[in-house]
């Protein structure tokens, strides 16, 4: 070998080493940024369990993970005080939060990325080509992390993909669990041909957009166990008629008790949980008595029916602010007439049926359950729930605690705690004196972090946290 060759291998090799020096995964490059770590000082520290508060508490984070709480009997007295110098010479970020508040991130328990916006009314929201709407869900994604929702709860269209693609950092955006498709009969919520349509959904096979048709006990087995195979963290099912689809009414019954049964066998021997779209006591009484765990919507439910709910465990997940926006002014164009009446008819119920629940004891969760264009109302589900007459403090945990235990995540998620998930949202106010804090995002929350990295921020103080180039001279 030449001395000029030796040199030239030399450089190769030195480039070589260099290149891989900042690829820590090379299969997923998008991965290899290291998290920073943090800590949060003199934080007021919500905790939504019991709604008690706690100041001067700092929040050490480390590899996405609450790692050490400490409470102080007073905030830091100057840039030398003692909290500043706890690093064991780590490199660790420190900001004084001052007095702001925090509070664990915020879970919606009932989205639909699969519609995100970008198209005018609900035809062409739910008729997105696949390719299209595929693109469009990172930017959906991350407009529901900016109003403070570090999780979400699919109950209809997102897939595998966009759910790794989230979890491995490639997009920022919430945690995403998915229910695959939704699963419906023939002519039920899910089937969204007219009544002229001809086409023949055979097989349990076919799925249009958010749906997928099952019938018979042995289509409902083999619909069910094709979403779990496909990466379904949960099975969503349509028991009653609903709003958006064309052909059945609020008032039908959907899927017979075996039927049902064959869901909730599928499920439960996957170590999973069936939840149903269901409107009326008859359907809420045919999916509690068959198995069903979570409850969709319920805006038509009963005094007994709650009753049966609460005995059994079973959650409900409102979803006023969808009913309310598609009968605003600003979206009224969004619902063809032909359906805009059972819109209303819903609408006028959603108020007087989390009054019900709440009663009878029913653990309420967080949903809203918008589609397209409307999904920018989200915050304002909040809102609806003061309206109702629910505390503070019960909604502040249908979005943190009581979504968490449905998703079967309580010892991770819903609230702040060593060895919990460090998901958090910083806000300049406290939304146990006014829910309405969360309400507006945009005015009260500073920032967001969802697995220790800064994803949002309007403070000042803290950047989101994106890739470090280093800087050449």
């Amino acid at each position: 070998m030449t001395n000029t060759n030796l040199h030239l291998d030399l450089r190769v090799e030195q480039h070589s080493a260099t290149a891989a020096e900042g690829m820590a995964n090379p299969l997923k490059p998008w991965t290899a940024t290291p998290r920073k770590r943090y800590r949060l000082i003199d934080c007021r520290l919500i905790d939504p369990k019991d709604g008690s508060q706690h100041e001067h508490v700092t929040i050490d984070i480390k590899d996405g993970l609450i790692h050490r709480m400490t409470k102080l009997d007073t905030g830091p007295s100057g840039p030398n005080d003692e909290v500043f110098k706890w690093t064991n010479n780590e490199n660790i970020t420190m900001i004084n939060l001052e007095g702001r508040y925090v509070l664990p991130g915020l879970i919606d328990c009932h989205v639909h990325l699969a519609t995100p916006p970008g198209e005018d009314g609900l035809k062409d929201t739910m008729n997105q080509h696949p390719d299209t709407a595929l693109l469009r869900q990172p930017y959906l994604a991350r407009e529901i992390l900016k109003r403070g929702f570090t999780t979400i709860r699919d109950c209809g269209g997102a897939g595998l993909a966009l759910k790794e693609a989230l979890a491995e950092g490639l997009y920022p955006g919430p945690r995403l669990f998915i229910a695959g498709h939704g699963i419906s009969q023939t002519g039920g919520h899910g089937d969204m041909r007219s009544s002229k349509a001809d086409e023949y959904a055979c097989c349990g096979g076919h799925t249009r957009g958010l749906g997928r048709i099952a019938d018979g006990v042995e289509q409902c087995l083999h619909a069910a166990r094709e979403e779990l195979r496909q990466g379904a963290d949960f099975l969503k099912v349509m028991l009653s008629g609903g709003v958006v689809s064309p052909t059945d009414k609020l008032t039908n019954l959907q899927y017979t008790p075996e039927e049902i049964r064959a869901f909730t066998k599928v499920a439960s021997d996957s170590g999973t949980w069936v939840t149903a779209h269901a409107y009326t006591p008859a359907a809420i009484r045919n999916a509690v008595e068959n198995g069903v765990l979570g409850i969709e919507h319920g805006n038509l439910i009963d005094e007994p029916t709650a009753e049966l709910m609460a005995k059994h465990g079973v959650f409900l997940t409102p979803t006023l602010i969808t009913y309310q926006t598609m009968a605003s002014k600003e979206f009224g164009s969004f619902l063809p007439p032909s359906i805009a009446a059972k819109n209303l008819q819903v609408l006028e119920a959603g108020l007087r049926s989390i009054q019900i629940a709440d009663k009878a004891g029913v653990t309420i969760c967080y949903g809203t359950d918008l589609l397209g264009p409307l999904e920018v109302m989200q915050a304002s589900e909040f809102s609806l729930r003061k309206q109702a007459g629910l505390s503070n403090l019960k909604i502040l945990q249908s979005a943190t605690v009581n979504a968490a235990r449905m998703l079967r995540q309580e010892d991770k998620l819903g609230r702040i705690k060593e060895g919990y998930i460090a998901d958090l949202v910083i806000l300049n106010a406290n939304p146990l004196e006014d829910i309405e804090v969360l309400a507006r995002p945009q005015k009260h929350l500073l920032a967001v972090i969802k697995d220790g990295k800064v994803l949002h921020s309007r403070w000042s103080k803290l950047f989101p946290d994106t890739e470090q180039n280093a800087v050449l001279e």
